[in-house]
Order: structure tokens, then sequence, then C-alpha cells
């Protein structure tokens, strides 16, 4: 999966036989069948290509030296200068100072494999991880995977560790060791996290904006929750997933992953929660590669022994599914690392391949406890999974509720980008067009599916924001 993006090969070519891990097809369906419908024209040739005829004695010219980490060579050599994705690129649509994802990605590569002394610029700390480069591609060049790479030897090698913008950056990236020790007092840790002469220290001494509201901490965690519910209610032979649940739906939304486990046992599904750490999702963004190799090594430990007994990892978070999915393969390559990308997968995704959920929905009904009427936003890391369409489509068929998709624009808040006071304004520039289009959707309830999406969509409006396994637990589930 290093070089591969989800819709395709590294070429970008959509003619491989689709990951039978993770089929692109309707509820229930499989991706066996490539007869096209519309052609009664069979597909044969007599033409025979020839055997390559090299000479034997060429050395190929080895114009950079052996990589010892993952070899970006051939991601760097298929770029050919289209910008498409600077085009798409919402930091530099804002950000001047910014050059973009071309630069950022494999000009930067080359330029760190040919001259040794050569200095990662600092431009690089400025993206937001937002992925959309990758998507925008029509090379299939990792530009992400290059973006993480030098991002991290800029702030390995070049950062100061005794910098304010080093530990403000380390603290925002490691939210899990912050939101632990808040929660043993989520009441005062939330009004002393909001406390406006607080939140101005914080601001004058660290870059954390005073501008945002922090979020409330849950006086239960998720695991709190599910200790003392006694785990697992249901056991099956055949039907069992192992939930990440991430940072936040343990200390913030603990209501989501809660709606995870109903719904998945509604099913018939065996649930189990495993030891994890963070995704690594803000330490990708951050460079904080060391933080992030130290929880991903603790959740590929634990799942990929869940996915040896017959275990599929599901995640509520579309970052946390996209950080075990591809940021993983293409940085680390610790045992088990393949193995549990190909069995991961985005919660409703995963219900919509190995159920009838479309058919569940439109046969079921909500009576407006959560709202009427939604305003949809697809977070950039859903988009990135080819998950951007998933829930407008399934809930389009569910009585009492109209749901309205707000654009493909960036929500702004890129996790950990939005909360930098240097940051804050370009993120409410990018975040522009989502408040508009939701403002004028019919609805004043959001929904999306990431977390610092929701802040940003709430921070943006005022709306009160669902995630949509809120909306299939209040339809589906007694």
């Amino acid at each position: 999966m290093s070089d591969e993006r989800a819709d395709g090969g590294a070429d970008g070519s959509a003619d491989e036989e689709p990951d039978p891990g993770h089929p692109r097809v309707p509820d229930g369906g499989t991706a066996t069948d490539t007869t096209d419908p519309m052609s009664d024209t069979e597909h044969t040739s007599d033409f025979e290509p020839m055997e390559p005829n090299p000479d034997e004695n060429h050395e190929p010219t080895q114009v950079f030296d052996e990589a010892e980490d993952f070899d970006l060579r051939s991601g760097a050599d298929s770029c050919y200068k289209c910008s498409s994705c600077d085009t798409s690129c919402p930091v530099a649509e804002v950000d001047d100072d910014f050059p973009g994802p071309k630069f950022q990605g494999p000009e930067q590569w080359r330029l760190t494999q040919s001259e040794e002394d050569y200095e990662v610029d600092e431009s690089v700390t400025s993206c937001s991880n937002c992925m959309r480069c990758d998507d925008a591609c029509p090379s299939g060049v990792p530009l992400s995977q290059m973006h993480n790479t030098t991002r991290g030897r800029f702030v390995d090698e070049q950062m100061s560790k005794l910098s304010v913008e080093y530990w403000r950056n380390r603290i925002l990236a490691n939210y899990r060791t912050s939101a632990f020790f808040a929660s043993k007092v989520p009441r005062l840790a939330t009004a002393a996290m909001n406390f406006g002469p607080a939140r101005w220290v914080m601001e004058k001494t660290l870059g954390v904006t005073s501008e945002r509201d922090f979020p409330e901490f849950a006086t239960e965690t998720f695991t709190d929750w599910w200790q003392a519910r006694g785990g697992a209610q249901v056991q099956s032979a055949d039907k069992r997933v192992a939930y990440f649940h991430g940072c936040y739906a343990e200390y913030n939304t603990p209501e989501v992953a809660k709606a995870l486990v109903r719904l998945f046992e509604h099913f018939g599904y065996q649930v189990a929660v495993p030891e994890q750490g963070c995704s690594g999702t803000p330490m990708f963004a951050n460079g904080m590669l060391d933080d992030a190799r130290r929880d991903a090594k603790t959740n590929v430990s634990s799942l990929s022994a869940l996915v040896d007994e017959g275990y599929d990892a599901v995640c509520s978070c579309t970052s946390c599914s996209m950080s075990l999915r591809q940021e993983y393969p293409e940085l680390f390559d610790f045992e088990g690392t393949e193995e549990v990308a190909a069995n991961t997968y985005e919660a409703v995704e995963y219900l919509r391949i190995h159920e009838d959920l479309s058919g569940a929905v439109a046969e079921a009904d909500v009576d407006g406890d959560l709202a009427e009427e939604f305003a949809y936003h697809a977070p950039c890391h859903a988009r990135n999974q080819g998950l951007d369409r998933q829930a407008v489509e399934l809930f389009r068929d569910l009585d009492g509720v109209d749901i309205e998709d707000v654009g493909d624009s960036c929500s702004g808040i890129s996790g950990t980008y939005g909360w930098k006071e240097e940051k804050y304004d370009y993120s409410m520039e990018i975040g522009e067009e989502m408040f508009e289009h939701m403002e004028h959707a019919e609805g004043q309830t959001g929904m999306t599916e990431c977390p610092t999406c929701a802040m940003q969509m709430e921070h943006g409006t005022g709306y009160e924001i669902r995630h949509p396994l809120e909306l299939l637990e209040a339809a589906l589930v007694e």
C-alpha cells in the first residue's frame, strides 16, 4: 500500500483487481463481475507483445544513494509537474508563503537525496496534512508520504528542541496524554481550559489560539463505560470486529463510541476493544514521527493479534482509519502492519459492505430526536478513502430525515493546524466556503465523521454536530 492510492495502483491505473479487503461496491455486492453490460463485443486480440531484449551488460545509472528507509524515488519520478496537487491544496490557496504540495513532496525529496547538506525548507511545517493532494494527483505520487517523511526530518534535524513552537506542537500532537490527565477531573479541566485568562496566557506563551473553545471532557470515558457494562454483550464465531476508537471518542465524545458498539451488536457482531494509543494522525502532521512510531507499534501489535483470530478493525474516525490503512504501511514496517492495513475499515463502510445496511435504513424511521435535517460535511480523509458520499447516499432513504451535502471544500481546521495561533485565520478562511454552504442548507444540525471537522463546523456556525453512527443507532437500535 506504500505507493498506492485508494482508487488504483502507483501508476494511477484502475484496471487492477479490486482489493478483496476493501471492495468498492454497493451494500452486500461483490466486485467480481467485470463484464461490460453495454457491450456485445468480445475483447479478443491476436497481438503478442515481444519480449524485452535489454543489453545484459547494461548497468543503470544510480542517481540517488541506496535508501535506508522507504525508497520514494519511483514516486518522485512519477511527478510530471502538472500542478494538480497545488491547485487542490487549501493551504496554498490562502497562504501566499506556502509553496504547495509539489515542492513539499517530490521536489524537496529529490533535494534531500541529491544534496548532502540540503536543509529542509521550514514551509513544510505549514502543510496541514489534509492529504487532498494524494487524491488529486493523476500519477499516484505518494505526496503525503513524502510530506510526512520530510517534515519528520525537519523536526528531527533542524527544529530546536528548546523552542516554544516545538513544545507547543508536541503538546498538541500528543493530545491523548493531555486528555488522559484531564479525564481524571473532567469538569475542572473543561472549566480551566476555557477560562478566559488561561486561554490568553496559552496564546501568548505557547501560541495556542484563544479564539476556539476547548472541547468538553466526558465525565465517563468510553473504556470506563465498556468495562462497567462487562465488555462485549454478543458472542460470535464468525462476525468479529476490533474497535479502534481513537482519542476523541475515548475522552470527549464517548456517545459516538457507544453508538458504534450498540449498532454492531445489533447486527450480531462480537466487539473487542484492544489496547491502543493514538492513531498518530496529529503526530504525522507535526513531524513527531518518534511519538507516532511509539503508538503505532502498540496499535499494530494489539490489532494484528486480533486480525490473526479473525477480527477486522473498524474506526469511527476517518482520520484514524486513514492512518491505519495508508500512513502506517507508508512509514512503518512493524510485523503485522500490512495485515492490519488490509483489514481496517471505517465503521459505516464496513456495515455497508458486509450487511444490507441500506435496506435496514430504508425500512426504518426516526422521530427527530437528533434532528430532522442535517448539513453533512465529508472530511478530507473520508474523501481519500472514497467515502465522501456514503452518508448522503445512506440517509436519503431514511424516513423522517433530510440530509444535504454542503460541498467538497476542506473544513480548514485539519486537526491541530487550526489550533495554532499563527494558522487560525488561515483555517477560518479555508472553512469559509463550508460555513456559507451550511448556513444556506435547510438543516441547522451538522453531521460529519471527523471530530476536529465537527469542532470547526460548530465554531463557524454555532450548529450542533452529530456523527452518522448516532443517527444509525437512533434509527436501527431499539
